[in-house]
């Protein structure tokens, strides 16, 4: 089974997630988007704690995160833990190409203080919308997958490229949040938090439609719009759409601010538990 049969079939084949926060907090706007590693509370408004204290949404892991609960488990290997995830680790050493793309998660509690020491585990598709480990072609090669550890502000920082929109869905970046490295790269969990992040659609259809590879995404593109999105449908990426800038040639940064209660736990691609 392809990339695209299997994400209609497992993947986006009726996925709803529990909503756990009514929109309204400074006009749906979501969380604090913080471009360029700056503060989390940005002035210490009222409103943006506000923001800060809305809980990102849990989505599913989809059908592809080499997390253990389908198949291969990435996180327990040796080289998992880096910054830089275009390469493959191990075996292989088979560099992603595409136009370079630095995400930054800042990573919260839900009284707006950064959650230091805790680990994020990233994924993605590459620019032709194939995920290592489980597509055809690149199911010996581990690219585009990591895990860092949170720096004081909560923030982590991954050096990647920009990922491919492939049928069925908006183009977009997994993630797990752990409480601790351990946690993360032993096998075991918890997982805190199963996410995405959204990446805005003018600057996803300037890379597909100038950058070298991404051809096929600017068709997949034309055909899904957010409230299509079988994952972000239901609220537009309210608090998962990231903040973009750069350019093709200099390469982007993608930033957000995601909050998580590291008193619940994550399973079943992405539903809370207590």
């Amino acid at each position: 089974m392809n990339n695209e049969e299997y994400v209609r079939e497992v993947h986006d084949k009726g996925f709803r997630f529990d909503r756990r926060r009514l929109l309204g907090l400074l006009g749906g706007a979501g969380a604090l988007a913080v471009a360029g590693g700056g503060a989390l509370l940005g002035g210490g408004t009222e409103a943006v704690a506000a923001a800060c204290a809305a809980e990102v949404e849990s989505e599913t892991a989809g059908p592809f995160p080499a997390d253990g609960s389908n198949g291969p488990d990435v996180r327990v290997l040796n080289g998992i833990v880096r910054s830089d995830i275009r390469s493959s680790f191990g075996a292989s050493t088979t560099v992603a190409p595409g136009v370079p793309l630095q995400v930054k998660l800042t990573v919260s509690n839900l009284s707006c203080a950064p959650i230091a020491g805790a680990a994020v585990y990233a994924w993605h598709c590459d620019r032709a919308g194939r995920y290592s480990l489980y597509s055809s072609g690149v199911t010996n090669e581990n690219y585009l997958r990591g895990i860092q550890v949170a720096d004081s502000s909560g923030t982590v920082t991954f050096t990647s490229i920009y990922p491919a929109c492939y049928t069925g869905r908006w183009p977009h970046i997994h993630f797990e949040v752990y409480a601790s490295l351990a946690d993360a790269t032993s096998g075991a969990g918890p997982i805190r938090k199963t996410s995405q992040i959204a990446l805005p659609e003018t600057v996803s259809k300037t890379v597909y439609a100038s950058a070298t590879g991404y051809s096929q995404s600017v068709t997949t593109m034309s055909r899904i719009t957010l409230s299509s999105d079988m994952v972000f449908g239901d609220d537009l990426a309210a608090r998962e759409m990231a903040t973009v800038t750069g350019s093709v040639s200099a390469g982007y940064m993608a930033s957000l601010a995601v909050t998580v209660d590291p008193t619940k736990t994550s399973s079943g691609g992405g539903r809370l538990s207590a």
